[in-house]
């Protein structure tokens, strides 16, 4: 997949995604935070409008579309890249993990491995920004933001090490 981005001086960015049956997704981000988008069908075809979003709404459905609200294949691993060397990851806690049971403040996770809990998800309820007071609970799903090696100590401290010890990275 080829996303290409440009400025739209006055008006903001546009970002054209080509897709497998040969069309592109067109997507312009005004500068009040507005998205429209569009669809290509062919290159030398027009633009068909397809609907515009404000930018709170295009933020949530942009949230959705990542799968932070919903994972519909189970996988060992989910992998958001935000920028540069940066993870947003999701790290189910198991009963035999080292955390579980204690609070964020006593497992020190982002002393200790550099990576933060920004929420935690619970059944079907999710906790943002929980505080150093939250008990970490088994089935609880972590959601992580942190570099590469940051998230891997992340993983490695709360998992059991039954995963982490055959020397594969998870991949």
């Amino acid at each position: 997949m080829t996303v290409y981005e440009s400025d739209l001086p006055g008006v903001g960015k546009k970002h054209e995604i080509d897709l497998p049956d040969g069309s592109q997704l067109v997507v312009v981000t005004h500068n009040e935070g507005r998205r429209e988008v569009f669809r290509r069908p062919a290159p030398d075809a027009d633009s068909e409008k397809l609907f515009e979003l404000p930018d709170d709404l295009a933020r949530q459905v942009g949230t959705i579309l990542e799968g932070a609200y919903f994972q519909p294949v189970e996988s060992q691993r989910v992998e958001t890249l935000l920028g540069g060397d940066t993870l947003l990851e999701w790290v189910e806690i198991d009963a035999d993990s080292p955390v579980a049971g204690r609070t964020l403040g006593e497992a020190d996770l982002r002393r200790e491995t550099g990576a933060s809990v920004v929420a935690i998800e619970r059944g079907d309820a999710v906790m943002p920004s929980p505080g150093s007071d939250t008990t970490i609970e088994a089935g609880d799903t972590l959601v992580v933001v942190g570099s590469r090696e940051a998230y891997e100590a992340f993983e490695s401290q709360v998992t059991d090490g039954a995963e982490s010890d055959d020397g594969s990275d998870g991949r």
